[in-house]
């Protein structure tokens, strides 16, 4: 069955530029990644659940923030790779990034040691201009952004 994500797009005017809130993801494998490792906050929505409180729970999850009050615009569903669909929500609001505070997951590390460790499943967040986040996103989502920047300009 495919996975199905769900993500918020958190945006901003700053100085009459559209900016857009993304996260690294955290843990060993990203830990040096820059360029295409960023994401929306994002995660896979539960049997039954609506996509858009999916991505509440896991904009919170992964900001330790909850979605800021007003209105949220479906962007659509953006496939990814492995057949993973991303069902994306676009909502205007702020986030001060120095007050992240992302869950944790556990896997072996080092790799084949025998030992787990606990990870960040965000490591950092930071806001971007669409040219930046166009840089900085998984590729996958980057036509998130063509939604977003059509929604800007009234189209």
């Amino acid at each position: 069955m495919p996975v199905l994500s769900a993500g918020i797009v958190l945006h901003r005017l700053a100085n009459g530029i559209a900016e857009v809130l993304l996260v690294h993801p955290g843990g060993p494998y990203w830990m040096k990644k820059d360029a295409g490792a960023w994401s929306i906050p994002k995660g896979v929505a539960n049997p039954g659940e609506e996509p858009f409180a999916a991505a509440c729970r896991e904009f919170t999850e992964e900001t330790g923030a909850a979605v800021p009050d007003g209105a949220a615009l479906p962007l659509g569903e953006f496939q990814q790779n492995r057949g993973k669909t991303v069902v994306a929500f676009a909502v205007r609001g702020d986030f001060d990034t120095a007050t992240l505070r992302s869950n944790t997951f556990t896997q072996a590390w080092p790799l084949k040691s025998g030992r787990a460790a606990s990870f960040p499943e965000v490591d950092r967040a930071g806001w971007f201009t669409l040219a930046e986040a166009a840089e900085k996103l998984v590729p996958g989502q980057r036509p998130i952004l063509t939604a977003l920047a059509a929604h800007l300009n009234g189209g």
